[in-house]
């Protein structure tokens, strides 16, 4: 398998002729595919395996998988003994322990939840007990106390379990207290009750052995559950620390927003069904507070933040808006922990703002709830990339340092930070990316993937716990998604290439085996009818931006005897995403359709555009405040070197996307109308000022406080400039980009008085379709706007 890539300018020139091709008349379709055919998505290509897991002696491979076209994918098994796969029986899948369990510090026992109870291994003797049986949810679990009991939670409580005893105790009791108002006599009654007292011995006694009963029952307080008061708000996140000695957790005040109303029209029931989904961005976001509950006093205090560096930060956008006051009064956004080391000693918090700009990692004192600033993240776009997420942050084995990820040098990198000397020291560092980082269960070295070699291929590696030579795991190109075995001396490994669907491996790991094979195949997924086609390997090419940038792009290429000079941009969706690497793409239908586009002469061209994933943090920012920016302009490039390099004509160029895609595709139709002749938008988003607030507000803050970002960054604003022929599909259930937003674009376009568009609409589709004739429908649609309005190949009516 071949990994090719190109260099080359847009503004170098070349001139190459080529000859047109002939169309087949056939459904104006040349490819031995069709449509209909690569629709039916893993029905044709096969269902590949997913979800891999080892059994905890390390002698079998357990996978979701459906060879048989069966409803859904069943569990499988595979055993290395003999190498044999069979399906596995319901009764056995369910009795299997779920993939989350934890363990205790001395590996002595494991935990789990399943189904809302939980049970205990003893791994010594490899017998299991199970903890709960009720009807409500335990989960959140963690072993406290020197592996002697295990904490968990139910509702909004914590409980602890002794392993020795049995023994069930209540460590939170939050309640929202209802405070009776005593009501203040005036001067008038005070005088009259005073008097009553004074006459009446009866009243007088009576009000004396109340007073005593009352002070009596007092000295029971000090025996009953401490009750946490809520004060009304939202309790999430309660947490215990290992030493059994304090409670975090957070209150949540959140607005209630208007949301969208959904029509359904196809339904059950025969009525118009309505559906009520998110709301719009510009939310007021929600207020978060942190607290610490002390067991052994009885107290509760909150956790102060007053002392976050750069707390007070205004964002620089806001100086093009001198006259409109910016007002966050709380920028706390999230805040995830504490994640206590292994004593209970020390614990950290992972902080970020509102308004996504800063990430702050600091030590908390549990004792008194003041904290230390560690780490400061900071970005004037936002903060995001593979160092953000959960299971991003964690204790080394030292217990006094902390590793963490950072996109400090514009990559995705790991560090660690001693909390005593305050030190940080970076243990990879380099023009490429970290992902999903852990360490060996001896604690001697890391695990991760990286796409150190190419931006578009993923191996995996190892390297020593302190930092060092990255070692490759792994060598075939493509993508590696790797499950170690309990022992790490096999990796069961999910790979996939260009032109390769997923498939299931199993090799040695080199660590372990000086005279390590390569990887064995487990699963062979992919269908006769998608094995009779020879699928193309695109070429993953290098042009350079108007602004010097270097910019990724997968290439397909007709061969030069059917070659007719019209080319289709394809633009994948999600914004911050890759398409132009060395695995089989999550676009694997579009794949398809490029290579039946390119049976029929087209040149395809799928540009990983400013915004997308793989390229760093410059790459990933390139959009902010302005989508449809150099977003759009890097389209536009890649089409200039098509038709200087590849002899593309000018006047046969289209362009398709969905979703973010969708949106591109508008912004092309309507800004560069003498680039893109024809446009397919599906799913698309036409004003972001409809979208939600999590995506939105990262990228271009709030319609509020920056407008400008908005109009300079929303198709509908731009319909105007639309020249070419524009085919909008969009679904008419879609949850995430509500069909409102094209119901909006289509009104626009009818009052500028645009007459060559049209628009698809799919009454049971939401934002992925699943049924397989609107997929069939969708592409034909697509293809034939292609057809017709570059090529000028009439459509045959059925």
């Amino acid at each position: 398998m071949s990994f090719r890539f190109k260099s080359f300018s847009v503004f170098t020139f070349v001139l190459i002729a080529f000859g047109c091709a002939k169309i087949s008349a056939q459904e104006n379709n040349a490819s031995s595919l069709s449509i209909k055919q690569i629709m039916q998505g893993d029905d044709f290509v096969g269902h590949l395996p997913s979800n891999v897991f080892w059994s905890l002696d390390g002698k079998k491979i357990y996978f979701n998988w459906n060879p048989e076209k069966a409803y859904s994918d069943s569990l499988y098994v595979y055993q290395l003994k003999d190498g044999s796969i069979k399906k596995v029986d319901f009764e056995t899948s369910y009795n299997l322990p779920p993939r989350n369990a934890i363990y205790s510090k001395n590996k002595t026992y494991k935990a789990y939840s399943k189904e809302g109870d939980i049970y205990l291994v003893d791994l010594k003797k490899n017998s299991t007990i199970r903890v709960t049986n009720t009807d409500e949810n335990e989960g959140n679990l963690q072993f406290v106390e020197r592996d002697t009991k295990i904490a968990f939670n139910k509702g909004k409580n914590i409980y602890t379990w002794t392993i020795s005893t049995g023994a069930l105790t209540q460590i939170t009791n939050f309640v929202e207290k209802k405070t009776e108002k005593t009501a203040q006599l005036n001067e008038r009654d005070q005088w009259l009750r005073d008097d009553q007292l004074a006459l009446f011995d009866v009243l007088r006694e009576r009000k004396e052995k109340e007073d005593m009963r009352s002070k009596l029952n007092k000295r029971y307080d000090q025996f009953k559950r401490f009750e946490i008061d809520t004060k009304g708000q939202n309790v999430v996140g309660a947490k215990l620390s290992p030493n059994g000695k304090y409670v975090t957790y957070l209150t949540v005040k959140r607005v209630e927003h208007k949301g969208t109303i959904v029509p359904h029209y196809v339904t059950e029931s025969g009525y118009t069904e309505n559906q009520h989904t998110r709301s719009k961005v510009g939310d007021t976001p929600p207020e978060y507070h942190m607290y610490i509950y002390d067991i052994d006093h009885k107290k509760v205090y909150p956790v102060n933040f007053d002392n976050l560096e750069g707390l007070d930060y205004i964002p620089t956008y806001t100086k093009d808006y001198p006259d409109k006051p910016y007002k966050n009064e709380n920028r706390i956004g999230s805040i995830h922990g504490p994640f206590w080391n292994s004593t209970g000693s020390m614990a950290i918090l992972d902080i970020q703002s509102n308004d996504y700009k800063d990430r702050w990692i600091v030590s908390l004192n549990a004792a008194d709830g003041t904290i230390t600033n560690l780490n400061r993240q900071h970005d004037e776009a936002w903060i995001a990339g593979p160092a953000i997420g959960r299971e991003k942050i964690g204790w080394m084995p030292d217990d006094k340092t902390i590793w963490f990820m950072s996109e400090k040098t514009g990559y995705a990198h790991l560090y660690t930070l001693n909390l005593q000397t305050k030190k940080v020291r970076a243990l990879t560092q380099g023009k490429f990316e970290i992902y999903n980082p852990f360490i060996s269960k001896d604690q001697s070295r890391w695990y991760f993937n990286a796409n150190k070699n190419h931006p578009g291929d993923r191996q995996f590696y190892s390297m020593p716990l302190k930092g060092g030579e990255l070692k490759p795991l792994t060598n075939t190109i493509g993508n590696h998604e790797v499950q170690l075995s309990p022992d790490e001396k096999y990796m069961a490994i999910l790979y996939s290439y260009a032109n390769k669907p997923t498939e299931l491996y199993i090799k040695k790991n080199p660590l372990f085996y000086k005279n390590a094979t390569k990887a064995k195949q487990i699963t062979h997924s992919t269908t006769a009818d998608f094995n009779a086609y020879t699928w193309k390997d695109p070429e993953i090419i290098t042009f350079t931006a108007r602004d010097g940038a270097n910019v990724y792009a997968r290439l397909y290429e007709p061969k030069s005897s059917i070659k007719n000079n019209a080319a289709i941009v394809f633009v994948h969706g999600a914004g911050y995403l890759q398409n132009a690497h060395a695995w089989w793409s999550s676009y694997f239908r579009e794949y398809m359709f490029h290579n039946l586009l390119v049976d029929n002469g087209y040149t395809v061209l799928d540009i990983d555009y400013r915004g997308s994933a793989g390229y760093g943090r410059d790459w990933r920012t390139g959009i902010y405040r302005h989508m449809g920016g150099k977003d759009l302009t890097d389209q536009v490039d890649g089409v200039k070197m098509l038709i200087e390099k590849y002899g593309i004509d000018k006047e046969k160029v289209g362009i398709y996307g969905g979703s973010y895609g969708g949106f591109i595709t508008l912004m092309a139709m309507f800004k560069e109308s003498d680039t893109f002749k024809a446009g397919a938008a599906i799913r698309s988003v036409g004003d972001w000022a409809a979208y939600n607030h999590g995506y939105t507000a990262r990228i271009l803050n709030t319609p509020i406080t920056d407008s400008l970002a908005y109009r300079r960054s929303s198709p509908i604003y731009f319909a105007d400039g639309l020249k070419g022929n524009l085919l909008i599909l969009h679904g008419m259930v879609d949850d995430n980009v509500h069909f409102q937003d094209m119901v909006r674009l289509s009104q626009r376009l009818i009052e500028l008085g645009k007459h060559h568009w049209e628009m698809a609409i799919y009454p049971v589709e939401r934002h992925g379709f699943v049924e397989a004739s609107s997929w069939t429908d969708e592409y034909t649609r697509i293809f034939n706007l292609f057809q017709t309005s570059l090529l000028k190949i009439p459509v045959k009516q059925p």
